[in-house]
């Protein structure tokens, strides 16, 4: 039999259907604006709660100023602990230039007052500002007002040992003062130094290196003739960390002359060569094992830098940047921001323009959330890359890893 029946409506009846009335349009629309305000409220919202998060965060940093004055010296130092993680962790140039004589105050008065552990973070909160407000005069009028506190500190010799170790930020006379004390003398006796004192000439010497890298020329031709022949004599010390900065220092003194005389001839060149060789094939058994790796890391690229004029470059990448650290001057910039900023390095080389312009990396790039996430690779191409990078960095690691030294330890 013919089907007959036909499919009906709702309620069994044949539906007819309608056209597209007023009505049916004035409801879509009311919908579609219903759904169009809904975005914009969630929107709104949004706005607002980032603004009373930064509201949250900006009271919090007014707690901590108006804290670095208060009687108790834990609550000081919280205080002065809290303003040193939010600036190494975020941009606040406009908050700080605005109260940046509130901070320089509290500064000065924590230095001049407290005892060691707080003028340590009186010191490192002084560093940071400047970092914060830039290059311009802000920061060097912080620099002028607090200058004779730290010089005061430094050569005071009854001073606390932390407050002088963390304050070693004056000039190049005060800092050779110090880590002077530490060479081997003529007489090939060393001096007798307690581990706290040697830690402060150590910083006292990457200090005179960082500034080194900004002298003139002639002032460079200077500290070579005086320095050079003496410098190597603290490769014989006893701490592994003052060993390894004096090895840097050298190479970067040696890639500092070279670039002013490319025809400099060092007296003392194949001595140094030795020295520098036996430390890093150093495998003495008093010696604990993960300062002997560190200190033949380091020492086969400082070999290489005076043997050669050598550097081994590394790869920074942060963000969708990336910046190459490919001299002894770079490394040493880099190494003392990292220092102070440590793991928030990588945001302020992204968005800090003191710090980009330092590094000459222009003004900081602006990227929305949309081009950003394009730009990320997939895990599985992450995942292939870290896998090859892992197997091409463990060839190379074989090749200059001296086996026959490496068995002789055990």
């Amino acid at each position: 039999m013919p089907r007959t029946k036909k499919r009906s409506g709702r309620g069994g009846q044949q539906g007819n259907v309608q056209p597209f009335s007023e009505d049916d349009a004035s409801i879509e629309t009311l919908s579609h604006c219903s759904s169009l305000s809904e975005r914009t409220s969630a929107a709104e919202e949004a706005g607002e709660t980032e603004e009373m998060a930064q509201e949250d965060f900006q009271y919090k940093l007014k707690v901590y100023i108006d804290s670095t004055v208060d009687k108790s010296a834990k609550t000081r130092q919280g205080a002065l602990d809290g303003l040193k993680t939010a600036m190494a962790t975020k941009i606040l140039y406009e908050f700080i230039s605005e109260r940046r004589m509130t901070i320089t105050d509290s500064i000065e008065r924590s230095l001049k007052k407290g005892k060691g552990v707080e003028q340590c973070a009186a010191a490192s909160l002084a560093c940071l500002l400047c970092i914060q407000l830039g290059s311009g005069i802000e920061s060097e009028e912080v620099f002028k007002t607090l200058k004779p506190v730290f010089k005061t500190i430094l050569n005071d010799g009854a001073a606390n040992i932390q407050a002088r170790q963390a304050d070693v930020y004056a000039t190049m006379e005060s800092f050779e003062s110090l880590f002077t004390h530490s060479y081997v003398r003529d007489d090939g006796s060393r001096p007798s130094v307690n581990p706290q004192t040697t830690q402060l000439h150590t910083n006292a010497l990457l200090s005179w290196a960082l500034l080194l890298t900004i002298c003139t020329g002639s002032h460079i031709r200077v500290i070579a003739q005086k320095h050079l022949p003496k410098l190597p004599r603290l490769l014989e010390n006893d701490d592994v960390n003052m060993r390894i900065a004096a090895g840097e220092t050298i190479a970067l003194l040696f890639e500092l002359i070279r670039d002013v005389d490319p025809e400099f001839d060092y007296d003392g060149w194949e001595p140094l060569c030795e020295k520098l060789n036996a430390l890093a094939t150093d495998c003495t058994k008093h010696r604990a094992k993960t300062d002997k790796r560190k200190q033949r890391s380091v020492f086969r690229d400082v070999l290489k830098a005076v043997e050669e004029g050598d550097f081994q470059s590394e790869t920074i990448r942060f963000g969708t940047e990336r910046m190459v650290i490919d001299s002894w001057v770079r490394k040493r910039t880099y190494d003392a921001f990292r220092e102070f900023v440590g793991s928030g390095m990588n945001y302020h080389l992204q968005a800090n323009e003191f710090i980009r312009d330092v590094f000459e990396l222009g003004p900081p790039m602006l990227i929305d959330s949309a081009a950003l996430k394009a730009m990320k690779s997939s895990r599985l191409e992450r995942h292939l890359y870290n896998a090859a990078a892992f197997k091409a960095r463990t060839k190379a690691r074989n090749k200059v890893r001296d086996k026959r030294v490496d068995v002789g330890e055990f």
